[in-house]
């Protein structure tokens, strides 16, 4: 560090070359879970380029099974945090992972549905403290569910019914 702080020249082609790798990652998809070696990066495939199989009417997703209770409501696919009115009163949270900005969101949703988090995971934690239905680990659930599909949350089985689709 002292030496880059005194002259950075010698570290500018490092500098480019990871920025370009960074910008080469955020175009794949990772894996979601490795034991040992990690799959070499050349395997990733592109983010989004997984074929992604649309849901029915009477299908039953599995996730984990989490904050208890069952509770029937509107799908709302959230990606980002930032915008509290995208969620009505009663709604369920669809989210691909949760942190403490979304927070605010589960004060008014009916149950929460993540696509990646287990027992300890901050969705888990806040719908314990909140006591609202929610099911983790509904991998890929952000693609799958369609915004406006009516879907129950069953915390106790883990599980997502899809009632009907919008």
């Amino acid at each position: 560090m002292d030496a880059w702080l005194k002259d950075p020249r010698p570290l500018r082609a490092e500098i480019a070359r990871r920025r370009d790798l960074m910008a080469a990652y955020a175009n794949l998809q990772e894996p979601f879970v490795f034991w040992g070696t990690q799959p070499d990066v050349s395997t990733w495939p592109a983010r989004g380029a997984t074929a992604i199989e649309p849901v029915k009417a009477g299908d039953v997703l599995s996730g984990f099974p989490g904050c208890p209770g069952q509770v029937t409501g509107v799908a709302r696919v959230i990606l980002d945090p930032i915008d509290p009115t995208a969620l009505e009163p009663g709604d369920i949270l669809v989210a691909p992972i949760t942190d403490p900005s979304w927070t605010p969101l589960f004060v008014s949703a009916g149950g929460v549905i993540v696509d990646v988090g287990a027992a300890q995971s901050h969705a888990m934690i806040v719908s314990r403290e909140l006591g609202i239905p929610c099911v983790p680990s509904v991998t890929n659930g952000t693609r799958r569910i369609p915004n406006g599909a009516t879907v129950t949350v069953n915390g106790d089985a883990g599980t997502v019914t899809i009632v009907a689709l919008p």
